[in-house]
């Protein structure tokens, strides 16, 4: 690698054609779902009464018939086929974080070179791909192969294509040959039955009986964009997602003239590529944006039934990193792929509703207020009991990177909701006004006491892990890289055991007395858990501080975070609502420990080589110039520049080699720790040297190129 590449780089970009304004297109959208097989195939594809039936599982979470399968799969096929597709997988979700597939073709074998395309209600129903080189925590010995896909109906059958075809991509979960969950929708759904079933119970005690619950999520994809020419120049990138070295250039951010600024035509034509492939797989991408760092972009979609939207968001990702590549770039999730500005978050926002009615909306009747009011303490509680199950959940290498700084919140996990609320709440509290609620006089359950609040009754806190945004709560710690699946059902999990709290006292409650009984218990859970609200700056040094104070858990690193899955309350808690077993609670902590270290150790070794075999060499061969310079200076001016070249030029190499020794040693001890700490100390001095060396002999693409031509 030398200076001529990225010379060589920058060409090949600047040279590229400016896409001029395309030609007026129409608007129509009635591709979008095309490559689905949603309710109108469906209805097209299966006779009526399996159609229902389907249909009643689908979007009722009724029990599937199995009697419909061969029926169902004929329809599948048929359909599949009718638009080019040739073969068919079983889509998972291993506990790698991404996903999987192994693609069998529809052809059958009948006779001496004779075939037909068939596809059967058992191959729709489970598969049975090799488990054994997946992570399991301990699950299962490396020996024992077997592992099955079980078919996820809820989650509709889609069309992936490629240069040369299409495969049928049949979303399913993944279990051992012991049952035990291998990946990371079985739990999820476990967890989505036993949130609605608390919800239910709970409903029933306001006297909604049956009522239809919905549990959705809108998940925000922030992602970096950056020119293939320099991407291939960085063996960092390449390797671990992240540059392992790069010194800050004078210009970044700071100006904030990137954020929702016009977008560039090279840009949003990749944008608008990974819309029409979202559109068509039904996936709803509404919202497109330059986000705050340079070469930083957002994509959020429209709010979805919860699984659905966990899916597609693997999907998101995936189309991202495809499209970029057709277009020339690549797409960057790692949550911190350049250090001095923004990382890259993921935000969850998550919500319940009832009959079409959100749970979380203060309404506009005494009834609808106490509703409100109790599924808000609810999960003010829940959250406090359990913030370290929910900051589990975000724990990875490349989000230690992120959080506490740039708009991503700090590992201590507080609520926000607003001035407004939480006058609200303190009145409750106190039976006195605080003159926050709008209205004077005594808060009181079942008195329309409580002012109708906007649907942004708030203003929006940045710097809140937590926070409440008008009838929903927007999750903000999630890494960009991270599966939704994780976060989603520890929410689901930790709400139903709070909403189970509540029902456990409603049920015991009068006609008579409800109102009164009611008010005095959320009084009482509000006092008990209010600590872990906070309105302020998350970021101060005053409010960690605070928070030590209250009590509030701060795991700030991911070896301290993956800790919880440890502690037998967490494990018994789990276990109860059926989510994760004993066992597969200790798994997820073997593998998600083991995957940090193996990240953080390959980081290491990557910077390591780096530094050794580019970076070093470089500034050697600079060294040896600048040392013959100034002794064929003699006494002639600019000898004292020279000399002041040479020294530094000689003390960064001195301190990169030594560096570069005490990271190879941390390697050897295999201590992330020490890893992490060496690496930091390694950067340091290859980010000096950066600065000082003559900007030809730099081997590596440098900031201001990779984030700012494009």
């Amino acid at each position: 690698m030398s200076s001529s590449n990225r010379t060589y780089a920058i060409n090949l970009i600047a040279s590229r054609p400016v896409p001029g304004p395309a030609p007026a297109v129409k608007t129509d959208i009635s591709f979008y779902g095309e490559d689905v097989f949603n309710a109108a195939a469906i209805r097209q594809y299966l006779p009526k009464e399996c159609a229902r039936k389907l249909l009643s599982t689908i979007t009722e979470g009724a029990p599937l018939d199995p009697a419909i399968a061969d029926d169902v799969a004929h329809a599948m096929k048929e359909w599949a086929m009718a638009r080019g597709v040739t073969h068919f997988t079983h889509w998972f979700q291993p506990l790698t974080g991404g996903t999987a597939e192994k693609h069998d073709a529809f052809l059958e074998g009948t006779g001496m070179a004779e075939a037909i395309m068939t596809f059967s209600g058992k191959n729709l129903i489970m598969s049975e791909p090799d488990a054994s080189s997946f992570p399991s925590g301990g699950l299962r010995c490396t020996f024992e192969a077997r592992g099955y896909t079980a078919w996820d109906p809820t989650s509709p059958a889609f069309i992936k294509r490629h240069a040369q075809g299409a495969t049928l991509c049949i979303p399913t979960a993944f279990c051992s040959y012991t049952g035990a969950a291998l990946d990371r929708k079985t739990p999820l759904l476990r967890s989505i039955q036993a949130l609605r079933t608390a919800v239910k119970r709970f409903m029933k005690c306001f006297g909604k009986e049956n009522c239809n619950v919905q549990i959705s999520l809108g998940a925000e994809q922030e992602y970096f964009l950056i020119d293939r020419n320099f991407y291939f120049q960085r063996p960092d990138l390449v390797q671990t997602g992240r540059t392992l070295f790069g010194a800050p250039p004078p210009k970044h951010q700071q100006l904030e003239d990137h954020y929702f600024g016009a977008i560039r035509p090279r840009v949003l034509n990749f944008m608008s590529e990974v819309e029409r492939e979202l559109w068509k797989l039904g996936i709803p991408a509404r919202t497109r944006h330059n986000e705050v760092a340079p070469a930083q972009f957002e994509l959020a979609p429209m709010y979805e039934e919860q699984n659905l939207a966990v899916d597609h968001n693997m999907l998101v990702m995936e189309i991202l990193r495809q499209s970029a590549e057709r277009n020339g770039l690549v797409c960057l999730l790692h949550e911190k792929p350049f250090a001095g500005v923004n990382g890259s978050g993921k935000h969850n926002n998550w919500s319940i509703s009832c009959d079409g009615r959100q749970l979380l909306d203060p309404g506009s009747n005494p009834a609808e207020n106490a509703l409100f009011l109790t599924a808000l303490c609810a999960i003010i509680r829940g959250i406090d009991l359990h913030s370290d199950l929910l900051r589990t959940t975000t724990g990875a290498a490349g989000n230690d990177h992120r959080l506490g700084a740039n708009e991503a919140p700090p590992a201590i996990t507080s609520i926000f909701l607003g001035e407004q609320l939480t006058g609200i709440l303190e009145e409750l509290e106190s039976g006195a006004p605080a003159g926050k609620s709008g209205k004077p006089g005594r808060m009181k359950i079942g008195v329309d006491t409580l002012p109708t609040l906007p649907r942004d009754a708030t203003d929006r806190n940045r710097t809140s892990p937590f926070a409440f945004t008008g009838n929903k709560f927007e999750f903000r710690a999630p890494g960009s890289s991270q599966s939704c699946s994780g976060v989603n059902m520890m929410l689901n999990t930790i709400m139903a055991e709070s909403l189970d709290f509540f029902s456990d006292h409603l049920e015991r409650f009068t006609e008579k007395n409800f109102n009164g009984k009611l008010q005095k218990l959320l009084k009482e859970v509000y006092s008990a858990h209010k600590r872990v609200i906070f309105n302020g700056d998350n970021y101060s040094a005053a409010w960690a501080q605070e928070a030590e104070r209250r009590g509030l858990v701060n795991l700030n690193n991911t070896l301290d975070a993956l800790k919880p899955l440890k502690y037998e309350a967490n494990k018994k808690l789990m276990a109860d609502y059926g989510v994760l077993s004993e066992e597969e609670m200790d798994s997820r902590y073997e593998v998600f420990l083991e995957e940090y270290h193996r990240k953080i150790r390959i980081e290491g070794e990557v910077g390591l080589e780096m530094a050794r075999s580019t970076i070093l060499p470089a500034v050697s061969i600079e060294l040896g110039s600048a040392v013959g310079t100034l002794n064929a200076l003699g006494d002639r001016p600019g000898k004292s520049a020279m000399e002041r070249t040479v020294t530094a030029l000689g003390t960064g190499l001195d301190q990169l080699s030594d560096n570069c020794i005490a990271l190879e040693k941390a390697l050897k001890k295999d201590d992330s720790a020490a890893i992490i700490a060496a690496l930091e100390k390694v950067r340091c001095a290859a980010d000096t040297l950066e600065s000082v060396l003559d900007d030809k002999a730099w081997p590596l693409p440098k900031y201001r190129e990779i984030l700012f031509v494009y």
